[in-house]
């Protein structure tokens, strides 16, 4: 009975010394008393409590020594936790005299750091939510893998997922030890604020060290399936590529058995389908300026990419800016190419061309079904890409395929961008894929197509006329301004969506000697970047009155 209120008393004690209170951030603080405070409460308590003591002695016959040892002991504690307090409270406490100034400084430094979070707001966001049980257990396998791999990087979930590789969002937790020559927001990261004015009351104080921004990087997990040929040329193209303008460079690379790793910066993006469908003609010329850029840079050094497509374009609409990923299906040019008919002379074409079966059949009279015995050597041709955005020359399977392929799958990007329908393009196959570029340029364009790499293009569809319509009403059809005006006259289009679809034209040429380069893009028209010609924003009713 009386050991327990010992006990008691000296919680009682306790409780006085570190009693719970808010900061000013709302974070539970335990705010101590000064050394002179807790002097005070100890010594109110020590006469009532050192009665007890004898009473307690008195009846449970326990030594004086035993006592003096405990109250010894019970007040170290109570300095020891009082001396902890003063640092604690010191570190967190602003003293009276400048506590305005205090106020203005945490008020400054909050809204510093809700300036640097107003970039990552989305991404925290996406960060809090629940992880599926799967992909947890995929991280935490991939960690067990690399053992090392905790040491310099946190996971912290999934973004991405295709037929060849996992892509996580990871946390690079040793930036700060090396020279990162990749981080192009390496400038934006190192300002900080400058100091405040100091008091006559914290010339001695220290200054708090400037807080540091987590960096991020894309984790790149290839599939055990992919050939080491594959991945061996993955990581030698990235490596040619360093430096390169809006093209994704790479930062390093794991590998622990039949597993790799590809380390790659995180670039800050938006979905395509979210903000495509608000973008006018000047958005359209930026996105379209950054991502000829990067495939300036790529044809360069003579890389076709291969799979240009919105996903792999990760573009930031509040910078502006734009970086191309994903070398998986990259190739450097004439690797495992043949002679076609497409670079050769229009003379030998037409000389080829009719001396070909194909032409002999036409002469004499088509026959219905495939022949019994067909002398045609089979054709070989790499036809990696995605579809919807793969160019003709791939579809015919033209055995030397150039870089213009990636200059089809830019325009097929600028022709969803105007017509604001993503996919523009849906098919399921070739076949399905030349019909549908069939219904645009028409069937006589299409063959003649099909002849410059040696294949004949044929079809009854009655959908399909055969002159095809312009980009000019395919545009007006889609944005639904096909019927007239208000006042009954034909809709046009702008000045601006003209030039546009001049360019589109010269992107989306059937004929790849005749398509446009990415240099020879750069220098168009159409893609004169004029930073005062920047449209301002509308406001709307509430940012009016406020003005």
């Amino acid at each position: 009975m009386h050991n327990w209120l010992l006990l008691v008393i000296r919680e009682e004690r306790l409780r006085r010394n570190c009693s719970p209170r808010k900061d000013r951030k709302g974070r539970t603080m335990f705010a101590h008393v000064t050394s002179h405070d807790a002097s005070e409460h100890s010594h109110k308590m020590e006469s009532p409590s050192f009665h007890i003591h004898e009473d307690n002695l008195a009846l449970n016959h326990l030594s004086g020594e035993q006592e003096q040892d405990e109250l010894a002991q019970s007040q170290t504690e109570s300095q020891s936790q009082t001396q902890r307090a003063e640092d604690d409270y010191d570190e967190h406490e602003p003293e009276p005299d400048d506590e305005d100034a205090n106020r203005r400084a945490v008020e400054d430094e909050e809204n510093d750091d809700h300036d640097d979070h107003d970039d990552d707001a989305s991404e925290s966001s996406e960060d809090d939510e629940s992880i599926d049980v799967t992909v947890q257990q995929d991280m935490a396998k991939l960690q067990q893998t690399f053992p090392h791999f905790r040491d310099g990087y946190r996971l912290i979930k999934r973004i991405g997922e295709g037929t060849f590789s996992t892509v996580y969002k990871a946390e690079d937790i040793r930036y700060h030890d090396y020279v990162n020559r990749w981080d192009i927001d390496a400038d934006e990261s190192q300002w900080t604020p400058p100091p405040l004015k100091p008091s006559a009351t914290h010339n001695n104080s220290t200054s708090r060290p400037p807080r540091r921004k987590p960096k991020f990087v894309a984790i790149k997990k290839i599939y055990v399936t992919s050939s080491p040929a594959r991945i061996l040329n993955e990581l030698d193209l990235l490596h040619d590529l360093r430096e390169s303008p809006s093209v994704c460079p790479l930062i390093t690379a794991l590998r622990e058995s039949d597993q790799v790793l590809i380390i790659l910066p995180y670039f800050r993006h938006q979905d395509f389908r979210k903000y495509y469908p608000k973008m006018n003609i000047y958005d359209t010329r930026v996105y379209l300026r950054s991502l000829f850029t990067a495939l300036a840079a790529v044809h360069e050094r003579g890389i076709v990419h291969r799979d240009i497509k919105p996903t792999n374009f990760l573009y930031d609409p509040d910078k502006k800016r734009g970086v191309l990923v994903d070398f998986g299906l990259a190739e450097r040019e004439g690797t495992d190419s043949k002679p076609c008919l497409c670079h050769e002379d229009r003379q030998v074409r037409k000389h080829r061309l009719q001396h070909s079966v194909a032409f002999n059949s036409i002469q004499t009279g088509a026959q219905p079904g495939y022949p019994k015995v067909d002398t045609r050597p089979s054709r070989r041709a790499n036809r990696a890409g995605t579809r919807g955005f793969r160019a003709p020359e791939v579809l015919f399977k033209c055995t030397e395929q150039t870089t213009k392929i990636d200059i089809w799958s830019a325009g097929v990007i600028l022709l969803t961008i105007l017509c604001k329908r993503f996919p523009f393009f849906n098919s399921a196959d070739d076949i399905e894929a030349m019909i549908e570029i069939a219904t645009i340029f028409g069937s006589k364009r299409m063959k003649l197509a099909g002849q410059l790499h040696g294949c004949m293009f044929d079809t009854t569809i009655p959908t399909i006329s055969s002159q095809g319509f312009s980009f000019e009403k395919i545009m007006l059809w889609s944005t639904c301004r096909s019927d007239g005006g208000k006042d009954g006259t034909a809709n046009t289009l702008t000045p601006e969506e003209k030039e546009a679809i001049e360019f589109l034209t010269r992107c989306m040429d059937l004929d790849p000697g005749r398509r446009i380069s990415a240099e020879e893009a750069l220098h168009h028209p159409f893609l004169q970047v004029d930073v005062e010609g920047e449209p301002e924003p509308e406001l709307d009713a509430e940012e009016v009155m406020m003005l």
